[in-house]
């Protein structure tokens, strides 16, 4: 939509609010409103003044004021409010004449920008295409506290297997899922069908296009629902919608979403497998009929990018100490570092297709706790780097390896890299390697190091605090 357009709509839907919404530095919608009769077609290039100081990531206290900037052609009315709203997605700004305010280059929409005018300037593609799966759980109740002398966290599910024998004041009618069970059943153990299809519902009233829902392996309530791939930029904004309405139509139902990787101890974590793929003049150029699982040389630098960067990566794409709680070797998690032909035990997978269109490569450790601009910018430059640079990635160890990576021996697993053991880990190595990122000022050598200051910051917090698995074993001393 134009401005034009937004008032038009605003006008003809009887709205009475204008939300406007940006993204914090770790990842997070925040946002603030105000009374619709400040909507006007100057707003869209004058912005709304708001204070910088108080977001994550964002402005000191002496360098506060910072502006909105809405963008037309991410309106919505928002249907989670009794009072009629319109929604906005916003850019972040300094202050400065319409028109003419300095980007600002914490905002990660604008690394984003950044990155996809990147791509054009190098000659190599016009259009990267992304498409991340984020799986989620869907809890009844959550109660958790950190206390000087109180470590506490718990969780429930209707669909649990901890509850088979139920509650003394509470019939049980059965059909639970074991551990790891939670894998395409249909009702009664899946209990969440209805409230999954009002989310894709929600989600293609307000354009997201769905193209499949269902439980996942989780037996506690997880589920995903995977919509279409869409350009960089675009497929950012709706992440952070998706996850606006997974929240909200759960919490309709009287449920608990959470994106976080691992809530539940000894089922699967969530992850957030991210599919990519480079286009010229509207012609894919990842598939080749000739080449390893169809994909062409361009492919295989790219692929070789990423993996030679992908300690790096993990910091931006695996962003939380949880994270590292879900990528753990020895189980089944996409903690090695090859790449493999409909392997989803490899870090990298082929998906087997066989349209030029859909050749794409699928890198499996993120999680949905990375920030989706800074992911796909990241992903993007590691890519491009590895095309620039010619990296093949058999020639670096990084396979192709067809094998049942969870099956190999200790030794020809020793062979093999992986992902970094930890948050601490994942940020030094992006301290040590971050040049391919700062190439076309796309991000910022004082945008890593805010983001790196706060990531050590909650690392700090979880490394400070017992745990109640200590008190189990170390207690009795």
């Amino acid at each position: 939509m134009t401005p034009e357009e937004v008032l038009k709509l605003a006008k003809e839907s009887g709205v009475k609010i204008v939300d406007f919404k940006f993204c914090d530095l770790p990842g997070t919608w925040q946002h603030f409103s105000a009374p619709v009769h400040i909507l006007s077609e100057d707003l869209f290039s004058e912005g709304v003044p708001f204070d910088g100081s108080s977001i994550r990531g964002f402005q000191q206290i002496n360098e506060s004021d910072m502006l909105v900037i809405p963008d037309a052609e991410t309106a919505f009315l928002d249907p989670f409010t009794k009072v009629p709203t319109l929604s906005l997605t916003c850019d972040i700004t300094h202050p400065g004449p319409a028109g003419k305010q300095k980007p600002y280059s914490r905002d990660p929409r604008y690394v984003a920008r950044k990155a996809e005018q990147y791509l054009r300037n190098s000659g190599i593609a016009d259009t990267a295409f992304f498409g991340p799966e984020a799986e989620f759980y869907l809890f009844d109740n959550v109660r958790y506290a950190s206390r000087d002398n109180l470590q506490y966290a718990e969780v429930d599910s209707s669909e649990a297997h901890w509850n088979s024998a139920g509650k003394d004041e509470e019939s049980n009618l059965g059909h639970l899922m074991p551990v790891k069970g939670g894998y395409f059943p249909v009702a009664p153990s899946d209990t969440h069908q209805d409230l999954r299809s009002e989310m894709v519902l929600n989600l293609e009233s307000l354009g997201i296009q769905v193209e499949a829902h269902h439980h996942e392996v989780g037996a506690a309530g997880q589920n995903e629902i995977d919509y279409r791939f869409g350009t960089l930029v675009n497929t950012a904004d709706k992440m952070l919608l998706f996850k606006y309405v997974i929240k909200n139509t759960a919490r309709k139902y009287g449920k608990s979403a959470t994106f976080m990787p691992k809530p539940i101890y000894g089922d699967n974590g969530s992850g957030m497998h991210t599919h990519s793929s480079l286009w010229k003049d509207e012609k894919p150029l990842f598939y080749d009929a000739d080449g390893y699982a169809g994909i062409s040389q361009m492919a295989q630098f790219y692929i070789g990018g990423i993996l030679t960067h992908a300690p790096a990566l993990l910091a931006i794409a695996a962003s939380s100490t949880n994270s590292y709680k879900r990528l753990v070797p020895g189980f089944e998690a996409p903690v090695n570092l090859v790449f493999s032909s409909g392997n989803r035990s490899a870090a990298i997978r082929i998906p087997l297709v066989e349209s030029p269109k859909a050749k794409r490569v699928e890198f499996r450790p993120p999680d949905p706790t990375a920030n989706p601009y800074l992911l796909f910018s990241a992903l993007l430059m590691a890519g491009l780097d590895g095309i620039r640079r010619e990296i093949d990635p058999g020639k670096y160890g990084y396979g192709p390896v067809d094998k049942n990576l969870y099956s190999l021996s200790p030794e020809e697993l020793s062979e093999i890299s992986s992902v970094p053991g930890s948050l601490d880990e994942a940020l030094k190595a992006l301290e040590n390697d971050h040049e391919f990122l700062l190439e076309g000022d796309v991000f910022t050598a004082d945008l890593l190091e805010k983001y790196i200051e706060l990531k050590r910051e909650q690392a700090d917090q979880v490394r400070l605090r017992p745990v109640p698995i200590e008190f189990a074993m170390y207690y009795d001393a």
